[in-house]
């Protein structure tokens, strides 16, 4: 499991787009932390999750999933690394792009949403761990916030995304809410991981 994770943070650490988009979105997040703290939770909180989605899903596009789990037989070990280093990496993204949050006085808010930001990620690296591909994984999320939660549930449902939203904001019962989605992505993606990856 170590193993994994300084992997996949070395990875993310030394591809130079990787770099350039931690770069760019640090920057961006300190630009709009500072004009608006709501857009800031937003766009924090969409990357965070875009951002461990992506941790996971290369290895399936890059075809490098084979050779992580040959390296690491005990796929569990590989699912439980991979989250903790989407977790690792997103929430220090995060806690660097509010910094003019708490420049300004919003503390508050930069703890709400550095609270919910690891269940996040590991939402969203386990919800990719199930899809495999990236595309289809943020269409599909893409499509379930707009059509489910939001016009028919009318972010009202305590459905995944809403929660996360809810929590964000300071809830409780949003936090506990998006806990056990959470924990539900990650049983998905344990039944999942038993599946061929010479197939991807």
């Amino acid at each position: 499991m170590f193993a994994v994770i300084r992997s996949d943070l070395h990875r993310t650490a030394t591809i130079r787009s990787s770099r350039i988009f931690l770069l760019a979105f640090v920057v961006l997040g300190l630009l709009i932390g500072w004009v608006n703290a709501d857009s800031w939770g937003l766009v924090a909180g969409m990357a965070a999750f875009g951002l461990a989605a992506m941790i996971v899903a290369q290895h399936h596009q890059h075809r490098t999933a084979v050779l992580l789990h040959l390296a690491v037989p005990r796929r569990m070990s590989v699912l439980a690394g991979q989250l903790i280093a989407a977790a690792v990496v997103t929430t220090a993204l995060v806690a660097a792009s509010g910094l003019t949050l708490l420049a300004g006085g919003e503390a508050d808010r930069y703890r709400n949403l550095l609270t919910v930001v690891p269940l996040m990620a590991v939402f969203g690296a386990a919800g990719v761990t199930v899809v495999r591909r990236s595309t289809w994984f943020f269409f599909g999320c893409a499509g379930w916030f707009v059509f489910v939660e939001g016009l028919v549930g009318r972010l009202q449902t305590p459905l995944p995304f809403t929660a996360f939203l809810s929590a964000g904001s300071g809830d409780v019962r949003g936090l506990l809410l998006a806990s056990g989605w959470t924990a539900l992505a990650v049983i998905a993606a344990g039944f999942a991981l038993g599946r061929d990856l010479t197939g991807d």
